[in-house]
């Protein structure tokens, strides 16, 4: 798979339906998270071997509605699916202008936290993923800094089989994809989207 694949995000619009959803599809159920305070999202984490995730992410039924909209487009979804993807840079700043330089502008950078479940704070920076039609193929970049990585901690595992996009007009999107240095394989297909195979309990299964 893609050497700097940091995690895949699947949103929904109800957590705890996200959650059992994955858990019958794959037949492993995915670990708390954490909370994202004043976001009004929750999270929880699937391994995909190595260093790579899979977050489930909703809205956090213990958090009051925020007063923005939610991340990743939650508010507008009607079930749960995979809505973009991370890659992990130890220097974030520079990946920005390496990038801008080859023509396309990640955005800017954002500070983020959340706690987990034993009160542990984690804080990392992340640029605003893009979630325009065919734009959440490109993917959002984060820096973990000086906090553990989620995959330091033991998760409940779900391989990572096969991760590729499919586009209308994939050369629109590969030099967006060069200029981070990712080699996402884009076929050719209807709409955009992401397709992801992972290892379940009792065999592939596509989310």
């Amino acid at each position: 798979m893609l050497d700097r694949l940091d995690h895949l995000v699947l949103a929904g619009p109800d957590l705890e339906q996200a959650v059992a959803w994955f858990a019958d599809l794959t037949g492993v159920q995915p670990a708390p998270g954490g909370s994202h305070v004043g976001i009004g999202t929750a999270n929880y984490l699937a391994g995909l071997g190595g260093a790579a995730y899979l977050e489930i992410i909703g809205p956090d039924p213990e958090q009051p509605a925020p007063a923005q909209p939610r991340p990743f487009g939650i508010d507008g979804l009607v079930a749960p699916q995979v809505v973009t993807w991370a890659v992990s840079t130890d220097d974030l700043d520079r990946l920005i202008d390496t990038a801008r330089a080859a023509g396309y502008d990640p955005g800017p950078p954002r500070a983020m936290s959340r706690r987990t479940g034993d009160g542990q704070l984690l804080e990392w920076r992340l640029t605003p993923p893009r979630l325009d039609p065919g734009d959440e193929l490109v993917p959002f970049l984060i820096e973990w800094g000086e906090t553990p990585h989620p995959t330091s901690r033991p998760l409940p595992e779900t391989p990572l089989v096969d991760f590729q996009a499919r586009h209308p007009d994939p050369d629109s999107i590969r030099p967006a994809l060069d200029a981070l240095g990712v080699d996402l394989p884009v076929g050719l297909g209807e709409l955009p989207a992401l397709t992801v195979v992972v290892q379940g309990a009792e065999g592939p299964v596509t989310l």
